[in-house]
């Protein structure tokens, strides 16, 4: 199924101005999503909006958005209030700043979209920029769904991606994480010279498609089985051995992975297993 735009605006770099399209990079239909039910009778429950004061429900017609500026008082803001805030950005990505890919730290991105151009006419326009921002990416501005991100524009294949990218006031110090101050600076030179070889044994290339959800496709199994009318045998999960002697664990580590590397055989990375057992007695595997 072809993907589907979301959004439609302009790609805005000093004096050139781009029309595109934004589409979802990720796929969310791809999560198994439950609904709650009352247990008794395996009905969907329903949501309903309650206001304690007035003891009763409350239609959508009758809501307001509320700005709590002091414990229990609030501001009403309206739809109106709202359209006020004219910013640029509304129907422009506007970059302002061009850096090195690699400057991004993950740690601030949020989502990501696709860009393409937005008509036959655009196209060449957008490849010519696209060219032009090899190894950078743009940082600037858009609104998007309601509220304004800040984001970064790269380069990826034929396209453009757009992540955005959360503010530096959303994130955390790593300095807040208290338990971090009982992490010796100092540690031992033959012992990190080990770590490093075990390291050094798992390195390869990455391709993320050789990863698979192992969490969602044992959940999908179970619920694949129970449809079946299969009674459910949960796997024994073995607990891993506490590190005692960190040296000679990481000895252990390199002396198995020597082992494993000396029988040609590409690891299974998203692969899980379940049991279930039939109405008559017998197991199924599921995986």
């Amino acid at each position: 199924m072809a993907a589907r735009a979301t959004w439609k605006g302009f790609l805005k770099v000093s004096l050139v101005t781009i029309p595109v399209k934004v589409f979802p990079a990720t796929e969310s239909a791809a999560t198994l999503a439950f609904n709650q039910l009352h247990a008794e009778c395996q009905t969907r429950i329903q949501q309903k909006r309650w206001c304690p004061h007035c003891e009763r429900e409350v239609a959508n017609t009758e809501l307001v958005k509320g700005y709590e500026f002091e414990k229990g008082r609030y501001v009403i803001v309206t739809e109106d209030d709202i359209q006020k805030v004219k910013v640029e950005s509304t129907r422009v990505i506007n970059l302002v700043q061009f850096a090195d890919v690699g400057a991004i730290d993950p740690i601030y991105v949020d989502r990501s979209y696709y860009l393409a151009p937005d008509g036959g006419m655009a196209a060449e326009a957008f490849a010519v920029m696209r060219e032009g921002m090899a190894g950078k990416a743009g940082i600037g501005k858009v609104a998007l769904y309601g509220r304004e991100y800040l984001v970064a524009v790269k380069p990826q294949k034929q396209g453009l991606v757009m992540y955005t990218l959360h503010h530096e006031a959303e994130i955390r110090s790593i300095d807040q994480v208290e338990e971090l101050s009982s992490v010796p600076k100092k540690v031992r030179p033959e012992e990190v010279k080990l770590a490093k070889q075990v390291v050094a044994t798992f390195d390869a290339d990455l391709n993320l498609a050789d990863y698979r959800d192992e969490y969602r496709d044992g959940l999908r199994a179970i619920i694949d089985a129970k449809i079946a009318g299969e009674e459910v045998v949960a796997p024994e999960v073995q607990e891993p051995p506490k590190v005692v002697d960190l040296m000679e664990a990481l000895r252990r580590s390199l002396d198995s992975v020597s082992t494993v590397k000396k029988t040609p055989a590409k690891a299974d990375l998203g692969k899980t297993t379940a049991r279930a057992r039939t109405g008559n007695g017998r197991k199924r595997k599921v995986s």
